[in-house]
């Protein structure tokens, strides 16, 4: 069954300045095309990405000049068995044993590692 778009999260881009608007929104459509199984809300006053309401990455919006996402395990702490992530490109940057970020200049730059993106938060979504 397809997944329609949640209000709270329509209603908080919409509200964004066009130039953030528009890589947030890009940046969403890419996380929710990973895999049919994701939803979203709002959570920690920005996008923030669940399966079966676990929550696993949330973007952080605070910055003008980058984006982060921010890959978590959730609400408890765990660590990601050694060698769990496959990142040969170095994209993440490891804030501790269960959280990482990678970060995003603009909407250009989300759409040229779309693909790796992907690929990790599907690797990712495997230890939550």
């Amino acid at each position: 069954m397809p997944r329609s778009p949640t209000d709270d999260v329509d209603a908080f881009l919409a509200a964004l300045p066009p130039a953030q608007q528009a890589r947030v929104r890009r940046l969403r459509a890419v996380i929710l095309a990973a895999d049919p199984r994701i939803g979203e809300a709002i959570k920690w006053n920005a996008p923030s990405f669940h399966v079966e309401g676990r929550h696993f990455a949330t973007m952080q919006l605070r910055r003008a000049d980058r984006m982060l996402l921010v890959l978590h395990l959730g609400a408890g702490k765990r660590a990601l068995p050694d060698g769990a992530i496959a990142d040969p490109q170095r994209q993440l940057a490891w804030l501790g044993a269960d959280r990482a970020t990678w970060s995003f200049v603009d909407r250009e730059d989300v759409e040229a590692r779309a693909a790796g993106l992907q690929d990790l938060l599907r690797q990712w979504m495997a230890h939550i």
